[in-house]
């Protein structure tokens, strides 16, 4: 059986598209040890809708979803097919499970989704279909959305929850003056990961240290829950992402699967939070 795991990727800025990084060229190598894959799913905070909808067009555009950043990103095409089949699949799997949801034909991938594969899957060769965030999700329901898509690891599909470790936007643009608090959200996170705590994670936004000042609005943590929701928590692997912009935590978490590569332990957490991994690339003005 082609049982794949699920994964949790911070997709940062879309200068990651440009600037992979050491966590990009991690996320290349994951995607070589992940194949055959027969689709991916993802999920993106930048896709909230009132009820779940699913990507169902055979060629889904690119979608430059952002403004103000190098030219080049908008040139940027990520040319996956999309899979009718299984997103119909899909629907008719969230409404068994409770979930309202409906078929989008029209919807694109937008940059939550073809950014981080950009580097995962880079061939593009890979069926891609895109579930959307209900806009009125809290912790619980991102963990059970995550159960109702669980199955699908069990076909070759991969689940990719795609958000961000730590998303304080204002700090980003208006410049950060205290980056420990990040370093401290994230490392806190990590060891949930590691111990395969479900409850901490679910309670991470109202117990972690500076949780609300990480995430001032929930949308970027809940992709975690989901690919935690759909995977198993043991093994999990933690995979170095470093800082970005200072506050940006990079890393990436594969639920259920063992993998080689970069991989970090304790003492090389701390160090890679401490610094950034990556050139630190500059912001556009708004």
């Amino acid at each position: 059986m082609n049982t794949q795991p699920t994964l949790f990727v911070s997709h940062g800025a879309p200068t990651f598209a440009l600037e992979p990084g050491e966590i990009g060229r991690t996320l290349k190598h994951l995607g070589q040890q992940l194949l055959p894959l027969n689709a991916v799913v993802v999920i993106s905070p930048h896709w909230m809708t009132d009820q779940v909808r699913v990507t169902a067009s055979a060629k889904p555009p690119t979608i430059h979803d952002f403004r103000g950043f190098d030219p080049a990103l908008y040139d940027i095409e990520y040319p996956a097919q999309g899979h009718p089949d299984l997103a119909r699949q899909v629907v008719e799997q969230l409404k068994s499970s409770g979930w309202s949801s409906s078929l989008d034909d029209q919807r694109g991938l937008d940059h939550g989704a073809w950014v981080p594969l950009l580097h995962l899957l880079p061939d593009a060769r890979v069926p891609v279909i895109q579930v959307s965030l209900p806009a009125a999700l809290d912790a619980s329901g991102a963990w059970q959305l995550g159960r109702a898509l669980k199955s699908l690891t069990g076909q070759g599909v991969l689940i990719v929850g795609s958000g961000s470790l730590t998303h304080n936007l204002h700090e980003v643009f208006q410049g950060a003056e205290d980056s420990a608090y990040a370093v401290e959200f994230a490392h806190w996170i990590r060891d949930a990961v590691r111990a395969g705590d479900a409850q901490r994670l679910l309670s991470s936004l109202d117990i972690a240290p500076a949780a609300k000042r990480a995430h001032p609005t929930p949308e970027h943590y809940w992709p975690l829950l989901v690919a935690a929701g759909a995977g198993r928590l043991e093994p999990a692997a933690v995979l170095e992402g470093g800082m970005r912009y200072e506050v940006l935590a990079m890393d990436a978490f594969v639920f259920g699967r063992g993998v080689s590569g970069r991989v970090s332990d304790n003492s090389q957490a701390d160090s890679s939070m401490k610094a950034a991994t990556d050139r630190q690339p500059t912001m556009p003005s708004h």
